[in-house]
Parts: structure tokens; C-alpha cells; sequence
């Protein structure tokens, strides 16, 4: 049975009684719910812990969020969740760039790192063709703007790009409050201010699956290649699109599973 924890305005899923606890981080357009097919594989070995992103839920409060209050919402909850214990991270899309910030602030806390299809971008080793840059370029900028309209319009924008990226949520629970990350990132870029971001420094045993089938790479290869070198480590390709989990979750399933299962 489920047990939630209110931490803050979050809800905390918690199901299992293993001795490792796994914070699971979503992404956009999603919630703690794409983490339910993991959770049932899981729980049997493992304390699962998973909840919605601030503002993801369908009526949730509306308020943008910066990167530091993110990453106070990350610890509040490993703080709840781990019994003073380092905790395994499990992460997708926006919840890998959050959860990797978390991690470069808060290394004693995470003892393993499970990440999904994003990586490290490193402008010394990563580069896209002019047509991936201008469409990243889009999306991401025709979701800062359904952010900044809001309400009905807002939403059938953001529902729009759900489908034009083919994410799998559900679309009545896709949402304009889903968006302030591109905000967030984007209103920084253009008035040249500082993200506060941190590079990339992983030191603890990471898992890297990523989808093989997509137009561009949310990593550098050089990384990949860096991570994989590491003892440890996995770095394993998967023949999907963005939501790998999803699209091959036998495969996920059983990497993720494997991998664990010999890292203890």
C-alpha cells in the first residue's frame, strides 16, 4: 500500500521496505506517476519514493520556480524520505538537470544515480545541426511563452507541443504551470544573468540509458564515453525516442534492475 508524506505543497509517494531508498524525479511534461511501472518492479527491494514537480499537477498553484527553490524542494524531501541515509536518485528530463544540480550540492546525500536520456551538454564537446538548434530553440520558447499567457490558451499551446514531441502523458493532465523551467532558463538567457548552474562533476556510480531513435542527443558523446570509462558506471542506448522507460520498458526494466542489483 502507498503511504504519502506531505512535505511542504509536495505529496510523497512511498511504497516498499527495502534498506536503499530511490527519490524518482520526472520530467515535462509529466508527473510522479511515470515512475509507476518502476515502483511496481522495485518496491519488493527498495524504499520507492516519487512525487509531481511543483506546479505539475493539473490545479496545482501557479508559481514559477528558480533553480535554488528547486533544489531546496529535492532536499526537503530526501531529507524526509532517506532516515539519514544517502539515497539513489532516479531521474528524467528536467527531473535529471534538477537532480544533478541537487547532486553537485549535496553529494553525501546520493549514493547512485539512475538517469534517463539526459546528459551533460558541455559546449566543448556537444554540438547540433542548425535544424536541431532552431527547433530546440521553438519548443522550448513556445513553452516559455504558454507559460507566460496562461490559462485556456496557455494550455492548448503546451498541449499542442506535447503532442507535436510526442510525450506520452495524458493530455487533459498537460498544463500552461508546467512551464516555468523554459522560463526560467530562457528569461535568464536573454537578460545574460547567471543560472547559478553548476558543471557537471559525477563522481558516485551512475546508470545512463538513453533513446538511440531521436533527432539529437540531450548529451555529448564525449561524456557518455567519460561516464562509461568510470568503474561502476553503465551507459547503455535503447532504441526509443525521449521517454525510454516507456518505449522499451522490458529493456529499461531489466538494465535498471541488473544494474542496481550489482552496484550493492
Amino acid at each position: 500500500m502507498t503511504n504519502i508524506r506531505q512535505v511542504g505543497d509536495i505529496q510523497v509517494h512511498l511504497d516498499g521496505e527495502g534498506a536503499e531508498t530511490i527519490v524518482m524525479i520526472h520530467g515535462w511534461p509529466d508527473t510522479h506517476r511515470l515512475w509507476d511501472p518502476q515502483v511496481v518492479l522495485l518496491k519488493d527491494r527498495y524504499r520507492c519514493a516519487r512525487f509531481s514537480l511543483p506546479g505539475f499537477e493539473l490545479g496545482d498553484r501557479r508559481q514559477g520556480r528558480d533553480l535554488a527553490q528547486m533544489i531546496e524542494v529535492i532536499d526537503q524531501v530526501v531529507t524526509v524520505v532517506s532516515d539519514g541515509k544517502p539515497v539513489i536518485l532516479m531521474l528524467h528530463d528536467w527531473g535529471s538537470f534538477y537532480g544533478y544540480q541537487y547532486y553537485m550540492r549535496h553529494k553525501a546525500s546520493v549514493s547512485r544515480i539512475v538517469s534517463v536520456d539526459i546528459g551533460c551538454t558541455d559546449p566543448r564537446h556537444y554540438t547540433l545541426s542548425a535544424k536541431a538548434m532552431a527547433f530546440g530553440w521553438f519548443y522550448q520558447n513556445w513553452l516559455m511563452w504558454a507559460w507566460m499567457i496562461g490559462g485556456s490558451v496557455g494550455d492548448r499551446m503546451t498541449r499542442f507541443m506535447a503532442r507535436r514531441v510526442h510525450a506520452p502523458a495524458a493530455t487533459e493532465t498537460i498544463h500552461a504551470g508546467m512551464n516555468y523551467p523554459y522560463h526560467w532558463l530562457w528569461s535568464h538567457r536573454y537578460r545574460r544573468r547567471s543560472t547559478g548552474m553548476k558543471r557537471l562533476d559525477i563522481t558516485c556510480p551512475l546508470l545512463f540509458i538513453y533513446g538511440s531513435d531521436k533527432p539529437f542527443l540531450f548529451h555529448s558523446q564525449v561524456w557518455a564515453q567519460q561516464m562509461a570509462s568510470k568503474d561502476g558506471n553503465q551507459v547503455v542506448a535503447l532504441p526509443t525516442g525521449h521517454w525510454v522507460m516507456l518505449e522499451q520498458p522490458d529493456a529499461f526494466n531489466q538494465t535498471v534492475k541488473t544494474w542496481l542489483a550489482s552496484a550493492t
